[in-house]
């Protein structure tokens, strides 16, 4: 049997235990805009905690969504952190209407710290609420969104709800992009599995990480999590792996983000945390790139060059991977036919892994918001 018939039998396994579990494992996922819990018999107060550096362009069209949600016991805390721009002076402007939001103006930022998470981290410590939600200055929330989440946990005892919001591209390659990552996203971290207490798998989200209070402070919060540029993943990991319970939301209909504006705007966002999904990893990071060329990007491609055996399994593997990716952008809010480009966006992605490896270990470290970070620093803050 030849090499690239052993390729092919593989990639075809492969797609065939995707499509065997996915597309019904994203059918097992709730939306948080159809949920319907029952009500508390006393709503708890919810401290929403916003990071935000030179956010200007986005923070005043967001943050009135933010404040327009309709939860009957809210306080809202920005942290306008060393902006450059007119973020601080915008976020001024909405709280001197509303006295629900209090804006915090952070001037330095402490030894050791990324600077979103020590916003996250400071913004916490002065909440009152029994929840917190932490959440991004560019998310825009439907009116009923935090209650239908609070409910939601209070009636089924989870003590961390991360939801993943809508993701609007702005042109077809960036929602070709988008589409690609939101079939890795499910592929790895299988959300239909995080609310049984019995597995291993959990995801956070920087749009929309629900955590109860008490339980965030005993686990060390955001102090435990000081240099992780991927702190929504690792907040997670923190709950899960103490035993508390979580779940996993779909946000179509009640949170959306314009992610990024562009597919280089993306791969320049991505090149500070790709890397640290696999702990700085070369060893895995590389793998993982191999991996998405041999059973993402070349079955299609191997039409054109193989024959006999080889071709007819490539051929069965390129439409199993293309069917699951199309079916996966109803659950992503994307284009349908987006997906049958997923091999392009997996490409595109494969790209910013690789960059943002090589960028990190030439660096020795990765440049945030005009913050630099030592690899050394990084790599030890693993969790």
């Amino acid at each position: 049997m030849s090499l690239l018939v052993i390729l092919a039998a593989l990639a075809l396994a492969f797609w065939l235990l995707v499509a065997l579990e996915l597309p019904r494992g994203n059918r097992r996922v709730r939306r948080l805009a159809a949920l319907n819990a029952p009500n508390p018999a006393v709503w708890p107060r919810v401290s929403v905690i916003v990071p935000a550096r030179n956010e200007g362009a986005t923070v005043g069209a967001a943050m009135p969504t933010l404040l327009a949600l309709d939860y009957p016991d809210l306080e809202v805390i920005a942290v306008d952190d060393r902006s450059e721009d007119d973020t601080g002076v915008i976020l001024d402007r909405l709280a001197a209407g509303e006295p629900r939001l209090r804006v915090d103006h952070v001037q330095a930022l402490p030894p050791g710290w990324l600077g979103k998470n020590h916003a996250l981290h400071h913004g916490a410590a002065t909440a009152t609420g029994r929840w917190l939600l932490f959440t991004d200055a560019d998310i825009h929330f439907a009116p009923d969104a935090l209650r239908r989440a609070v409910a939601h946990a209070e009636a089924a005892g989870f003590d961390f709800v991360a939801v993943v919001p809508r993701l609007t591209e702005r042109g077809h390659l960036l929602g070709i992009c988008v589409g690609a990552f939101s079939l890795l996203f499910p592929i790895f971290f299988r959300p239909w599995r995080i609310a049984d207490p019995t597995t291993g798998n959990f995801a956070g989200v920087g749009a929309f990480n629900l955590v109860r209070a008490d339980v965030y402070r005993r686990l060390g919060g955001h102090e435990r999590l000081r240099l992780r540029p991927d702190d929504d993943i690792k907040l997670a990991k923190l709950f899960k792996r103490s035993g508390h319970r979580c779940d996993f939301l779909f946000g179509a209909g009640a949170i959306s983000v314009a992610w990024y504006a562009n597919v280089r705007e993306m791969a320049f966002g991505l090149t500070k945390n790709a890397f640290a999904g696999t702990d700085y990893s070369v060893l895995f990071t590389t793998s993982g790139i191999l991996w998405l060329l041999v059973f993402a990007v070349w079955p299609p491609f191997a039409l054109f060059v193989t024959h006999g055996a080889a071709w007819w399994l490539y051929l069965a593997a390129t439409g199993l991977m293309l069917a699951v990716a199309v079916d996966n952008q109803r659950f992503a809010g994307g284009r349908r036919w987006h997906g049958l480009a997923l091999p392009l966006g997996i490409l595109i992605f494969a790209y910013i892994l690789l960059r943002s490896m090589a960028v990190t270990l030439v660096r020795r470290g990765i440049v945030w918001r005009g913050t630099r970070y030592p690899l050394s620093a990084l790599r030890a803050n693993r969790l």
